[in-house]
């Protein structure tokens, strides 16, 4: 169901939940103060409790009426990226609900950089907690469609067009001694956060213990080892010989498949979406190409995964924990 800004503005001040597109993914956005309408998020999501959501203000100045210490590093950050696709993870002020949090003693922030979410801010004069507008683990929306496909026609949406980043935001998380660690990448990159910050991410535990150092980082959406899947089984492939001879063991035993690719190459036998071999263009079209080969009911979905390299770290995350 589509909805004016205006019809928009008024649902959210009344306490329901409205699909709104931001530069990253379409958001299922909800009155970030309004534990009820926060309430609805989950219960339309299907998605745990404990799962902190993103609050989305329209700028930095903001951040005072949610978190209880905005650190120098987290306001150079702001100002670099703000507005923009990343979120700051920072301890939240003893009154912001639980709800939001996730239980958790934090609070994820951060500007969307899209006219019409600002907009809608500015209009409703809320901020707004809107997770990825799907059910929990599957394909995060980037059109109208896409979200009218997985929740229904009856949520309201406002349609702001395609999504031009297309992957969801960079989470960082800064602590009130300036020291920060990457949660969630994202089309911000480790690299670009370090430029700006002067100094690497918080070294991990000295043993590397990656179970112990996750015990002591503050949670974070998109961490689950499933997520923006596709209902189609999904298959993963580092070489694209593999993926090939795959397409052929699935079409001798009368299986029909489709494959996602990168870049020029060989070419299998089943019906194929070739995206480029830049990361970025490739991040805008990532959820879009996947939703379309969703869409054709097949028995297996055949993914290339592109270079093991920083630049395609975010789109390797989210294909990692789209084939669980």
């Amino acid at each position: 169901m589509r909805v004016s800004l205006e019809e928009a503005a008024a649902r959210l001040q009344n306490g329901e939940v409205v699909a709104i597109p931001t530069e990253t993914v379409y958001g299922l956005a909800a009155d970030a103060t309004n534990d009820v309408a926060l309430a609805k998020i989950f219960s339309t999501k299907q998605r745990p409790a404990d799962h902190p959501l993103i609050v989305h203000i329209s700028d930095a100045s903001q951040v005072a009426d949610w978190a209880s210490a905005f650190p120098e590093l987290a306001k150079k950050l702001a100002q670099a990226f703000w507005p923009g696709a990343l979120t700051l993870i920072l301890p939240a002020k003893a009154h912001v609900s639980k709800v939001v949090r996730g239980g958790e003693p934090t609070i994820a922030l951060r500007v969307p950089n899209h006219p019409i979410a600002l907009a809608l801010l500015k209009l409703s004069g809320l901020s707004v907690a809107a997770p990825s507008a799907n059910l929990f683990t599957q394909l995060s929306p980037t059109t109208a469609a896409h979200v009218e496909t997985g929740l229904g026609d009856a949520i309201p949406v406002l349609d702001g067009g395609a999504c031009q980043v297309g992957i969801e935001s960079t989470i960082i998380s800064v602590s009130a001694d300036g020291q920060w660690q990457l949660l969630r990448p994202g089309m911000i990159s480790e690299a670009d956060i370090a430029c700006v910050a002067g100094k690497p991410q918080e070294a991990k535990v000295a043993n590397d213990d990656t179970e112990a150092f996750q015990k002591l980082s503050p949670k974070a959406p998109g961490q689950h080892a499933l997520h923006y899947s596709p209902r189609t089984p999904l298959l993963l492939f580092s070489d694209r010989t593999l993926l090939l001879r795959e397409c052929e063991v699935l079409t001798k035993a009368n299986l029909q498949c489709a494959a996602l690719l990168f870049g020029e190459g060989a070419m299998p036998s089943c019906t194929v979406r070739q995206l480029s071999n830049q990361p970025a263009e490739v991040a805008e079209q990532l959820y879009s190409a996947l939703h379309d080969l969703d869409a054709l009911k097949l028995d297996r979905l055949l993914v290339e995964l592109p270079p093991n390299t920083p630049a395609w770290t975010a789109v390797l995350d989210r294909l990692s924990r789209a084939g669980g």
